[in-house]
């Protein structure tokens, strides 16, 4: 939407601006607390897989390997075993020519090393990291123009799409500022304004007309430092200084020698406020950039990074009252239990859990229309409003986040049900005698909650979203449902595939026959896809029962499916069912990837080895209080990398 600007506004405005922004495997939890170290399993695979070819005089690739023998000759050398690690999870070492270690042998070697930067983590000096600079994204733009200036519309609209980083688009280092999206920040900033004051002031809405609201006795000048304060205090999320007051009093009086009126000088310099840095970045200044020193952050720091974290948008104004009397640390278990029943938390639910769950690529996720012809876009929203309600119960009602894993109740409509076959409210198989009494059809649009009879449902495991998202358009893909699993459930994602392995052939092209699963053991034979596989593939067809956009199956076409499997480490199950209880055995795998996610979309930023130790004490509370999901928002929020800073 374009809107026409007086001739001496913009130009005004844009120098305005522009001077600112110059100044499984599925280890078992014993098994993880007993790493095995470097020497015992570290060394003894170098000298099998890695020395004969770096060590010597002319090492490959100029890499010497044979210096390392314990923990501290690796700790002396981080980056260069990042780069080893990388090398050896990929496949890319040993080379394909090369006796290739067995999949158990990899991993002890991986955790062995992973473990020296581990150990001497936990026992370093306490480190909350860097702070990151961070633009906000448009979510966060729109909700902030929402609730700072009350427009009720979009002005992100024609925003290019926020960048990606560490499965989030709120990460500080991929936020990056082009021209073309300050172009777009200046017109929405325009944009804002008219639609907030259109017409004489007289006709103003009352919200609008309270932005401008000041004492009728002061003086004109006063007045307008009053509200300029007051609106720059709330767009910087931190008390506007003297000086930037006063520049934006300027800015507002330069209008009437223009020819305007005073109120028409005031939105124009709440417009430069809307693109300023100081509006458009959480920069978090410090005043001892320098200092090595760990400190906390202002309250109006910390009030800024609770608001963005769980509601998107910035502080209101009980946590800007709070954060004015230095008192928001000692209310802070308060605030977080009060915002996160507040509405605004559905921003969490929208923006962490859905990008954590990787269900934003179902907006766009097109199945088979010959193969699929139930599926459209009702179907779409329906799967992915049952996710959003499922995660906001767990969320509002403090339930174990277990319960994310496996659970005995969703939430339905009358479409989906039918997809599920489900036709009450007590979770009545369709067709079926009543599962219990007391339940009622499911009819229309409105979503109910379902309690679930069987094991066929339960948890976002079996939620259509989860299983369609983590498909292909015209088939199941098991790779992708245990790739999804080991990554967003588990926190041990397998390494890409190699640049020269074949994709499964498809269609009349298949040259491997047989149903999905016997077409896969095919395929893994491959020796190079073997390792990778071993990890996978047990995992994903447990979920074969399922097919692409979700619905229950007892067939791949004419095959009968087999859901069985055996995990690397030996433990078997025959049902997808089973698979979520070796899961649920290993739930402090879950808590910890869990934690992990949020605590990387808490702080915008990827975690470095010097957070494991506010991850270590998260789960340990997590383990304390029954894995409440309040407990992970609290923890979070107080803990060292959310409360803290050093100098850079």
């Amino acid at each position: 939407m374009r809107y026409v600007a007086k001739r001496y506004v913009a130009p005004v405005v844009v120098s305005f601006c522009l001077a600112l922004v110059q100044g499984l495997c599925l280890p078992s939890a014993a098994a993880e607390r007993t790493d095995p170290g470097f020497l015992e399993a570290g060394v003894p695979f170098l000298k099998q897989h890695c020395l004969a070819c770096h060590s010597g005089a002319e090492p490959e690739a100029e890499l010497s390997l044979a210096e390392f023998r314990d923990d501290a000759s690796v700790l002396k050398k981080h980056k260069l075993w990042d780069n080893v690690i990388g090398m050896v999870e990929t496949g890319g070492m040993p080379p394909e020519d090369q006796p290739q270690p067995k999949v158990e042998e990899r991993e002890a070697f991986l955790r062995a090393v992973r473990g020296v930067f581990q150990r001497a983590a936990r026992n370093a000096k306490p480190d909350p990291g860097r702070v990151t600079m961070r633009r906000l994204n448009r979510t966060e733009y729109r909700n902030t123009i929402r609730d700072l200036v009350g427009v009720d519309f979009d002005p992100t609209e024609d925003f290019p799409s926020d960048d990606i980083g560490h499965g989030f688009d709120n990460i500080g280092d991929v936020l990056t500022m082009s021209p073309v999206l300050m172009e777009r920040y200046l017109a929405a900033a325009e944009a804002v304004m008219q639609r907030a004051f259109q017409g004489p002031p007289e006709k103003w809405p009352a919200r609008e007309r309270g932005l401008l609201a000041s004492a009728a006795d002061k003086p004109q000048a006063e007045q307008t430092r009053e509200i300029l304060r007051r609106f720059a205090t709330r767009a910087y999320r931190r008390p506007a200084t003297v000086e930037e007051v006063e520049r934006l009093a300027k800015l507002a009086e330069s209008a009437g020698t223009a020819g305007g009126s005073w109120e028409a000088g005031l939105p124009l310099a709440m417009q430069a406020v809307l693109c300023s840095p100081k509006f458009l970045f959480r920069a978090e200044v410090d005043d001892r950039p320098d200092s090595p020193e760990v400190r906390p952050l202002d309250e109006y720091q910390l009030a800024s990074r609770l608001s963005y974290f769980l509601w998107s948008t910035m502080p209101d104004e009980e946590l800007s009252r709070l954060a004015e009397k230095n008192q928001l640390r000692a209310h802070l278990d308060a605030q977080v239990r009060r915002m996160i029943q507040d509405q605004k938390s559905e921003s969490l639910v929208e923006n962490f859990a859905l990008q954590w769950l990787q269900l934003k690529r179902l907006e766009t996720f097109a199945p088979d229309p010959q193969r699929f012809p139930r599926f459209g876009d009702r179907m779409r929203s329906a799967m992915l409003e049952e996710t959003q309600r499922f995660f906001a119960s767990v969320m509002r009602e403090d339930r174990s986040i277990v319960e994310l894993l496996d659970a005995d109740y969703t939430f339905l409509n009358e479409r989906l049900a039918r997809h599920y076959g489900i036709a009450d409210t007590q979770g009545t198989r369709a067709g079926k005698p009543p599962a219990r009494p007391g339940g009622q059809p499911i009819r229309g649009d409105d979503f109910v909650r379902v309690r679930l009879a069987d094991k066929e449902r339960g948890g976002l495991l079996t939620q259509a979203s989860v299983l369609t998202v983590t498909s292909n358009p015209t088939r199941t893909s098991p790779v992708k449902r245990g790739q999804w699993v080991l990554e967003q459930i588990l926190g041990a994602p397998p390494p890409p595939p190699p640049a020269n392995v074949p994709a499964l052939p498809e269609g009349g092209e298949a040259e491997l026959t047989g149903s999905l699963r016997q077409r896969f053991e095919q395929h893994r034979s491959n020796p190079v896809c073997a390792n990778c596989h071993a990890r996978m593939d047990p995992i994903g067809f447990a979920f074969e029962h399922y097919d692409a956009v979700g619905a229950y199956r007892t067939k791949d076409g004419a095959f009968d499916i087999d859901t069985a499997g055996q995990l690397p480490d030996g433990r078997s199950f025959q049902t997808l069912a089973e698979l979520k209880e070796i899961i649920k055995e290993n739930k402090d795998d879950f808590a910890r990837c869990l934690a992990e996610k949020m605590l990387i979309y808490a702080l915008g930023r990827g975690l470095e080895h010097y957070d494991l130790v506010a991850v270590d004490r998260i789960v340990q509370a997590l383990q304390r209080d029954n894995y409440r999901f309040s407990t992970l928002v609290l923890e979070i929020a107080g803990s060292d990398p959310f409360q803290k800073r050093r100098g850079t």
